[in-house]
């Protein structure tokens, strides 16, 4: 249930804020086996085919993704087999606009067959004698995998060439082989802010990866070492081998398939999709698998009455630059009143320890801002509060942060501020178009919206703010 204090959302779309490893079976020099480690039964709590395997001990680092067949290819490189045009596939998924969403999805394409990755080339070949499909003249389809079809961004990330040749011997010979598919996609674009980390890359990866439990080969390009420690225990849920630095590797690997690109939903939300979610798959699935990866121990929050004495714990994100809740500690106050447990903290580089914080609250707090992203570790069924700055940002604080919470299972209140609330009223007149027509701000697309709305600080009154508080606490009564 929400509550709100404004109109109902604004149609208007705004524009945007804010080495081979232990497999089956790998041959190496001298003809010697390395058989693969063993794995826990899947988890419960995932549809049985998208259900994610542990790793019961770390893999040694000699057997993992850097070592060298004897032999470089496992069929003749002269012409190969009669069943290579039967088994070669090609499907891409090209520019699916979502007419809700005003961001469409970049092209991604799977491969079935004979692949092959030639990173000093940037070109992923694909034996397919018959030369069908979406492909241009000269049997190529060119890709920027990174999940945001941003025309400002993508010039930034590293084009990948999908290249058909008829037969083996017009492909590079094979150095590496890998018994498991190859996932080809970039890091670049607005990776560093915790929401494009996870509307970008997390969800798009998990949407595309799951279902292999494991059993996939994750190649990055624009690879970013920090990002990749940063979420190292998320990559490793996903893959049981060590991520490849697309830039950095020489040779030629090849697999049995691939695909290039990440498919992706809206931001922070995965709804059902014939193509791009066959599983159906969902944000309460995402949020599972981050419990998992990071050992969260809560999946539900405290339910008032259950306990005597239980005071609810409530978590205030602290915002430091712009959009800051100038009286927060009026707010904090004003919710220990009510009842609350009150923990405030700074989102920080360590996602794990936050994830902890956040894990072992029952109502998130703050002001609208990439801070909210964190909503993906509460427990389900706890409540998301969010302060909506002024500006008409309906659509924004709806499709970014509200939508998401319910589809995560969360309750959700919403509190937008008055004209007497934000910093504006100390910057521009009250018969200035910011506040008699915010729209007008939108109109001026991201650099508008940049400079005048996500610029204010907010000071709400803390009499107004009191009953959706008292929402929220009701909430957890349910």
């Amino acid at each position: 249930m929400v509550m709100k204090n404004a109109p109902p959302a604004s149609t208007a779309v705004p524009s945007m804020e804010e080495a081979v490893p232990v497999q089956k079976k790998i041959e190496v020099e001298g003809g010697e086996d390395l058989a693969g480690g063993a794995t826990e039964p899947k988890e419960p709590g995932f549809p049985e085919e998208t259900k994610i395997e542990e790793k019961e001990e770390e893999i040694p680092a000699e057997t993992k993704s850097t070592q060298k067949e004897e032999t470089a290819v496992t069929k003749p490189e002269d012409g190969g087999d009669k069943t290579e045009e039967a088994k070669a596939k090609i499907t891409c998924d090209e520019n699916a606009v979502d007419e809700g969403f005003p961001y469409a999805r970049p092209s991604v394409c799977e491969l079935t067959g004979d692949v092959r990755v030639s990173p000093k080339e940037k070109t992923m070949f694909f034996v397919n004698p018959s030369g069908a499909g979406p492909l241009d003249d000269n049997g190529e389809k060119k890709i920027r995998p990174y999940a945001r079809k941003d025309t400002f961004l993508l010039p930034g990330v590293v084009e990948v060439t999908i290249k058909s040749v008829a037969s083996p011997v017009s492909a590079p010979a094979c150095a590496r082989r890998h018994d498991v598919p190859a996932v080809v996609f970039s890091t670049a674009g607005y990776t560093d802010n915790f929401f494009h980390d996870n509307t970008d890359v997390m969800i798009p990866l998990f949407l595309s990866t799951a279902h292999f439990a494991g059993e996939v080969q994750l190649l990055i390009t624009n690879y970013k070492p920090w990002w990749v420690a940063k979420f190292a225990p998320l990559l490793k849920k996903l893959s049981n081998y060590e991520v490849i630095n697309f830039e950095k590797e020489e040779e030629v690997h090849c697999f049995p398939g691939g695909q290039l690109g990440l498919y992706r939903d809206r931001d922070l939300i995965i709804g059902p999709h014939p193509t791009r979610n066959p599983r159906n798959l969902t944000m309460v699935d995402y949020n599972r698998f981050l419990r998992r990866a990071f050992g969260l121990p809560r999946d539900a929050p405290a339910v008032l009455g259950e306990k005597m004495a239980v005071r609810p714990k409530m978590l205030m994100i602290e915002r430091k630059g712009t959009r800051k809740l100038l009286n927060l500690r009026a707010v904090q106050a004003l919710c220990e009143e009510l009842g609350f447990e009150v923990t405030v903290a700074e989102a920080g580089a360590d996602v794990r320890a936050f994830a902890e914080t956040v894990n072992a609250a029952d109502v998130l707090l703050a002001v609208h801002g990439a801070g909210l992203t964190n909503q993906i570790f509460l427990p389900t069924g706890a409540v998301l509060v969010q302060i909506v700055p002024w500006g008409k940002m309906d659509w924004m604080a709806t499709n970014f942060y509200g939508q998401p919470a319910r589809d995560m299972q969360l309750r959700y209140v919403e509190y937008y501020v008055s004209e007497e609330e934000t910093t504006l009223k100390d910057k521009y007149s009250r018969d200035h178009y910011v506040f008699k027509n915010p729209m007008q701000i939108h109109a001026g697309g991201w650099p508008a919206l940049a400079e005048i709305v996500m610029k204010q600080d907010v000071m709400v009154n803390v009499t107004r703010f009191k009953p959706f508080l008292l929402k929220a606490l009701d909430q957890l009564q349910d």
